[in-house]
């Protein structure tokens, strides 16, 4: 599978699914860092100050972690490049417009943007607006 990276392409596959689950951010020092933590994040990343951790919001309770906001994961199921250009712009300046903060994770295959659970249904209408 070639990855994509045409934007008028990627914009007009883009494809938006939002999860059914809820997901929190939180942060731990790397010495905090269990396997259980670890195999539940949806993603990580480590930073000077600590290990960011993007969890379900039930993982993160049951492990008694502080954070702020609850979030909805929606992948774009377009396969975009790494080296496309612009995608990750032209959606979240789509989104900002609409007053949707976002939050956007670059993977291998797809890209993954965390939106405030209350306006994941808006932020899908957005995404699909791109694609006309």
């Amino acid at each position: 599978m070639v990855a994509e990276t045409d934007l008028t392409v990627l914009l007009k596959n883009l494809n938006p699914v939002a999860s059914s689950e809820n997901y929190v951010f939180t942060t731990l020092p790397a010495n905090k860092l269990t396997n259980t933590l670890v195999s539940a994040a949806k993603g990580m990343f480590q930073e000077r100050e600590g290990t960011t951790l993007i969890l379900p919001l039930a993982a993160a309770k049951q492990a008694e972690l502080q954070f702020e906001g609850c979030y909805r994961c929606i992948t774009c199921e377009v396969h975009s490049s790494l080296e496309a250009v612009g995608m990750t712009a032209a959606m979240s300046s789509a989104l900002g417009k609409a007053g949707i903060s976002a939050n956007v994770v670059a993977a291998y295959y797809h890209d993954h943007i965390f939106v405030p659970f209350e306006n994941v249904d808006l932020a899908l209408e957005v995404l699909a607006s791109l694609s006309h």
